[in-house]
């Protein structure tokens, strides 16, 4: 879920107007587990993965974003050092908001409730979404993975077929808590369909409509 859920436009052009704009390389970490809470970034184009390095060396899938969102808000309200990294999955650029600026700014135009709705929704996202992970068969998952990854790209609104990039097949299998086999079975079965071309990286939705019905088959 991104802002525009909990945040005007007009609330969200000031917010940016607050920092200064960096580019992130693809694959690049945006913000890095362990570090302090010195700032935090309001993405503005591009996606990026949440993921969680475990003591053992294991790396945890917690969530994708896309623009619209802030990254590394919770430990700027928190007070604690970050609890997991931010990778660039495409180019993207975002906005630097330093950290005691943001809450300052948060606090005296009250949208304290506001963000609050906006992890709780986030809350709501991941019991969701480990819910689907132990009830819905692997293809299912799978439409439903790709179409959250649709609508955090804004593609959907021009057209019905939508084009993701930057993802490979070991990410899609974290986000849905299979192997890499089970995915490329799964995209096989999708292609079979007709719902999706993939290629090195990149996966094009052919028919969004067609997949949303083949998501919800499930419900």
């Amino acid at each position: 879920m991104g802002r525009r859920h909990v945040l005007s436009d007009e609330v969200w052009r000031d917010l940016r107007s607050q920092g200064v704009t960096r580019a992130f390389p693809e694959r690049s970490v945006m913000l890095r587990q362990g570090s302090p809470e010195t700032h935090l970034l309001a993405l503005t184009s591009g996606l990026a993965k949440v993921v969680c390095r475990e003591p053992s060396g294991a790396r945890t899938w917690l969530a994708f974003r896309g623009p619209g969102d802030l990254l590394g808000e919770v430990s700027v309200f928190n007070g604690t050092s970050r609890t997991a990294d931010v990778v660039a999955l495409t180019p993207c650029a975002a906005v630097v908001l330093d950290a005691a600026r943001f809450v300052r700014y948060v606090e005296e135009r009250g949208l304290v409730m506001h963000l609050m709705r906006q992890a709780l929704a986030r809350m709501r996202e991941s019991d969701i979404h480990r819910a689907e992970l132990q009830t819905l068969p692997l293809v299912v998952r799978l439409a439903r993975t790709l179409l959250r990854l649709a609508a955090l790209t804004d593609q959907m609104a021009e057209s019905n077929a939508v084009r993701l990039t930057g993802l490979n097949q070991e990410e899609v299998a974290q986000a849905i808590g299979v192997t890499r086999n089970a995915v490329i079975s799964g995209l096989r079965q999708l292609r079979t369909y007709g719902l999706v071309e993939t290629a090195r990286r990149v996966i094009v939705i052919r028919d969004v409509k067609a997949l949303q019905r083949w998501a919800e088959a499930a419900d």
